[in-house]
């Protein structure tokens, strides 16, 4: 429960800025709660107007009757209006806080988003905050006003006869008792459901999004029996926590049968007695029963409250991941960025107990061109990462001309460099857009010159509404190599200061790549450039080579220097080229 109560917190504190929508919401339940109430007194006082058969006072009578409909109408807008306004407040506040969690997802490390299956954080983002918005909706619609219901009846009960109401206030606390005892338990049983739910939308995600893969390496048994497993445990999960939640109705139904009986039993004894009239009798059947249907409702309030803040719970846990390092309070930058990179004594680990860099250092000149090679897994991917602060090293120091890139902004980092990798990214929109991305103020000429620099400008123009052509996120109906084209025309309009090539071309055919091979020497003279290649052949002019192997430089030094070391680096391009 302790859970529970700090998750509420949280809800009612981002609910605390419509305060005035949740003080009027209240009145206008109060005054549909009254307008409700009173209505049974008039139905009452037109019954007492029935003396006997001939006797009946027509003119009292129409006078309640008028007062009826006048209070029903009355209700009924004031009802309509209270749901309008809580209609508005829960969609605000579910607004908010997907604002909230999508604005945190930006800040948050990519050590959490590589830990964290996508279709997990989209379930958190999505799903869980409908399912909260579905229960606060009912708390704010139904939980008011049975609260304004019960404690009315109670008043007007007590008006009308003391000792029958002292026996509906006798039995009443077995209902809460029931609801409590249920409410308790399924807590637990429907934040299992909401975690399985978001592991079976990880899969899901992760399976289409890769279903080519799937399909080529005949894994589709293997993947739905994975899924049959997670469904399995997602439907024990569900029915467990509904079973137990459904039993709240009919559990305080049964009590609450029992209250009515209690009060018919109680009040008929004392109407023959004398003590209370037939109309005031059926008042007081009225409001045994409007006093007992709210504790229905509010149990199927708490069971669905307990599923939303189940919910609520995943998402703030979302909400309150750990930031990425904050930016530095006096941010520091080079005056002239001429791509001088030095790094000291660096050190680096996805999991603690497994190093991947340690110990590494570098000295790089202003337009020096340095490439990397190595096995995979050594490390040469996670290097740019760190040297674009991705992420953050453990220890030791990357200086961009003599600035702790630590003590700079982010922005005025990545602003200094210009990347091509091999999983390219495409925004939805049109190809002018994605290209113009990182310079959205450039010109016509302007992104038509880098994508003819890119050799993208050819089958650019071959599509349906050339550069007015809208592509989906990721990337329609483009192939790989195209994408790869309009990424490297991405980097050909900004030109920043220094490169970042990872497999740059990995993706596009032979013939093309020596086109842009040429294109990138133009574009790399008087740049630092890092040069990420498998194809030891694309960097044999490279100004450095810098041989890795498990987080450490092994070798350094020209293609031909290292050629004749004949060293690890001589056997890997001999690999590449052994017949």
């Amino acid at each position: 429960m302790n859970n529970q109560v700090i998750v509420l917190k949280k809800v009612l504190h981002r609910i605390r800025r419509y305060w005035g929508s949740l003080i009027l919401s209240l009145l206008l339940a109060t005054l549909y709660v009254v307008m409700t109430l009173y209505i049974p007194i008039l139905v009452g006082s037109a019954i007492d107007c029935i003396v006997e058969a001939g006797r009946v006072d027509f003119a009292a009578m129409s006078v309640y009757l008028r007062g009826v409909l006048i209070c029903a109408g009355v209700a009924a807008v004031s009802q309509w209006l209270m749901n309008e306004l809580n209609n508005r407040m829960t969609f605000k506040v579910t607004r908010d806080i997907r604002n909230e969690a999508f604005r945190h997802i930006q800040k948050l490390p990519l050590s959490f988003l590589d830990a964290h299956p996508q279709g997990d954080i989209v379930s958190r983002v999505i799903a869980d905050v409908d399912t909260f918005a579905d229960g606060l909706l009912m708390g704010f619609t139904q939980l008011f006003t049975g609260i304004m219901t019960i404690l009315g009846t109670l008043l007007f009960m007590l008006r009308i006869h003391w000792g029958i109401a002292l026996v509906v206030v006798c039995i009443t606390p077995l209902s809460l008792l029931v609801a409590n005892f249920i409410a308790t338990r399924t807590y637990s049983m429907f934040r299992l459901q909401t975690v399985t739910r978001g592991e079976q939308t990880g899969l899901i995600d992760e399976t289409i999004g890769n279903i080519k893969v799937v399909r080529a390496f005949g894994h589709e048994d293997a993947s739905m029996e994975q899924f049959d497993e997670i469904n399995e445990r997602l439907q024990k999960a569900s029915l467990k926590a509904i079973f137990f939640s459904s039993l709240v109705n009919p559990c305080t139904r049964f009590v609450n049968s029992v209250v009515y009986a209690g009060v018919g039993l109680t009040g008929a004894l004392i109407a023959i007695s004398g003590g209370i009239t037939v109309g005031n009798l059926t008042s007081f059947l009225n409001y045994a029963n409007q006093y007992t249907k709210p504790f229905n409702e509010i149990s199927g309030v708490v069971t669905e409250l307990q599923n939303a803040l189940a919910c609520a719970g995943r998402v703030f846990e979302l909400i309150e991941a750990p930031e990425r390092t904050p930016e530095p309070e006096n941010p520091q930058r080079p005056e002239t960025v001429r791509g001088s990179v030095e790094i000291h004594d660096l050190k680096f680990s996805y999991v603690p107990e497994k190093p991947l860099i340690d110990d590494f250092n570098l000295s790089v000149k202003p337009g020096q061109r340095i490439a990397i090679v190595g096995p995979t897994g050594c490390g040469k991917t996670t290097f740019i990462n760190l040297l674009m602060r991705f992420y953050d090293p453990d220890g030791g120091e990357i200086l961009l001309d003599g600035v702790n890139t630590r003590h700079m902004r982010r922005d005025d980092l990545r602003r200094c460099v210009g990347m091509v990798l091999q999983d390219t990214w495409l925004k939805a929109g049109t190809i002018r857009e994605n290209i113009a991305m990182g310079k959205p103020d450039a010109t016509e000429e302007e992104i038509l010159a880098a994508a003819k620099q890119a050799h993208a400008h050819s089958f650019i123009r071959r599509l349906p509404k050339g550069y007015d052509t809208v592509v989906s996120e990721n990337g329609g109906n483009l192939s790989q190599g195209q994408k790869q084209l309009l990424c490297i025309a991405r980097v050909m309009l900004c030109l920043p200061p220094m490169l970042f090539l990872d497999e740059a071309t990995s993706s596009i055919d032979t013939r093309t790549e020596i086109r842009i091979q040429k294109a990138f020497d133009t574009m790399m003279k008087g740049r630092t450039s890092f040069i990420v290649a498998h194809r030891l052949s694309t960097i044999r002019e490279a100004d450095v080579i810098l041989v890795m192997k498990d987080g450490h430089i092994v070798e350094q030094g020209k293609h031909v220097e290292l050629l004749k070391k004949q060293g690890f680096y001589a056997k890997l391009y001999q690999s590449q080229f052994a017949h």
